[in-house]
């Protein structure tokens, strides 16, 4: 298995959400609350002396994925071929049936349930459509200070490092998220 990867550079990303704008028009997401990516600010110190980050949170799609184990409905799945955590949305029991268990099991909330009653589990699936036709994920693509990279995360490593931190990112080793960071560190002044 040929474990797929995302990469972030914490250094070149200004926070413009051009990934989640991107990404909600490619899967037709209503302008409310579910986003598949999302975009988090960090702000340390003091005027004049100021920090400022920003952090890409899609799915991680962990070697070990909480989500999975949690999920009374099996809805969840790591994919054998690729390591990519994917929903079968007929198999979710959905948001009034569920006590989402999976939302509340993964650390940065990659599962998401849209406000409608019978709404099912929806999160990043890395663009699992594009990456079966060689392309890649509409993030990736739409990113104008190519802050983000995806590929088998053997071939990230090799291209970025092995990072596995940044600010603001709360790694649990445990689940083992597939994420390569170039992180923007923060130093006191």
């Amino acid at each position: 298995m040929a474990q797929m990867g995302i990469y972030f550079d914490q250094t070149r990303c200004t926070g413009c959400f051009t990934c989640v704008v991107a990404c909600k028009d490619w899967y037709d997401l209503d302008a409310g609350p579910v986003n598949f990516m999302r975009v988090r600010s960090i702000e340390r110190g003091t005027f004049p002396d100021l920090f400022a980050a920003y952090l890409a949170s899609p799915c991680y799609h962990c070697l070990q994925p909480p989500c999975i184990q949690v999920c009374p409905g099996q809805a969840i799945t790591k994919r054998a071929i690729d390591g990519l955590v994917v929903v079968d949305a007929d198999r979710c029991l959905g948001k009034d049936e569920c006590p989402q268990k999976c939302l509340k099991a993964c650390p940065w909330k990659a599962p998401q349930f849209d406000p409608s009653p019978d709404a099912k589990m929806q999160k990043c699936q890395l663009c699992l459509e594009r990456l079966e036709e060689g392309k890649q994920p509409i993030c990736v693509e739409a990113c104008p200070m190519f802050a983000l990279d995806v590929g088998p995360i053997d071939e990230l490593q090799k291209k970025y490092g092995e990072a596995s931190e940044a600010e603001g990112f709360r790694t649990f080793k445990q689940f083992k998220p597939a994420v390569i960071f170039k992180p923007k560190r923060f130093s006191a002044l």
